[in-house]
């Protein structure tokens, strides 16, 4: 009796186990993703109950309560906040890796170390001791009456300014570490070659450097106002609950309000802007790119 043969020959088997193996993570990434979206969608359709509860009916007052101009002001105020940050990293992020990206290479790798070593403190200890700091006994109040510089100390701590601080403070390196690696790769003769055709500072920023760097610039930006656009630790220790944003509107109404629904209507809006605000900044990366050639 004649064995019958094998259709995949060993390559093809291979492959296919890796093919299968693929799934793994797409089931993990649809379950653990996908599937609490779902459920927070649904959510934002049902109604609060009598004690905090679910009630599970089709509503859509959720969303057009979340419409209300109360709510619109805080998330316009959250919008720009995630904005200002990201555009602050982006000034402030730049330098530092282009002086990381060129620096020799035992000193780019003390930089690099230096810049995540932050990473490895919890962001809950980090946020308290630059709450310490700016106390009203703190260290940098009595400082400043040791050298009799005249202060509020009031003023010092839970104020805007120092919420947006610790928000660039928080975010710096998610801006730093993609425009280091692009800048790491970058073929810097270009830039001495155009300062040889007599390429200004100016010029060489905005027809070499910025043009090569804008998919960095993109994602850098993208990491930043992200997460920054639902924070509510930081505005909470820093800012003292004084302004209202997002992400703590977001989490009172689900810890405080038991409004789940509420809570979730406001969820699924945020996603929704947040992807617009994506799909048009792709849209312009894409046409620029397009037009450049």
């Amino acid at each position: 009796m004649s064995e019958v043969p094998d259709p995949l020959p060993p390559r093809s088997r291979r492959v296919a186990g890796l093919s299968a193996l693929g799934w793994v993570p797409v089931f993990w990434y649809s379950l653990f993703l996908f599937g609490p979206l779902a459920l927070v969608l649904a959510t934002s359709l049902a109604n609060r109950g009598v004690y905090g509860g679910i009630d599970w009916q089709i509503s859509f007052e959720n969303f057009s309560r979340a419409f209300d101009p109360l709510y619109a002001q805080v998330i316009f105020r959250s919008f720009w906040l995630a904005l200002t940050t990201a555009s602050l990293c982006l000034l402030l992020g730049f330098p530092m890796a282009l002086a990381m990206a060129t620096a020799s290479r035992k000193h780019r790798n003390t930089l690099v170390m230096l810049l995540a070593v932050p990473f490895l403190t919890n962001l809950i200890i980090r946020i308290c001791a630059l709450k310490a700091l700016t106390a009203f006994d703190g260290p940098l109040a009595t400082a400043l009456a040791f050298f009799h510089v005249p202060h509020d100390p009031f003023s010092l701590s839970q104020n805007f300014p120092l919420v947006l601080f610790g928000m660039i403070s928080t975010y710096l390196p998610f801006m730093v570490f993609p425009l280091y690696g692009a800048l790491e790769r970058f073929d810097f003769s270009l830039i001495e070659a155009a300062q040889d055709l007599g390429a200004t500072y100016a010029q060489v920023l905005t027809r070499i450097l910025f043009p090569n760097l804008r998919r960095a610039i993109v994602s850098g930006f993208l990491l930043v106002f992200i997460p920054a656009l639902g924070e509510f630790v930081i505005p909470d220790l820093l800012g003292g609950a004084k302004t209202m944003l997002a992400g703590n509107l977001i989490s009172e109404q689900f810890l405080k309000a038991r409004d789940w629904p509420f809570g979730s209507a406001l969820s699924v809006i945020l996603i929704l802007l947040l992807g617009v605000a994506i799909f048009v900044l792709r849209k312009v990366e894409g046409r620029e790119v397009r037009s450049n050639g």
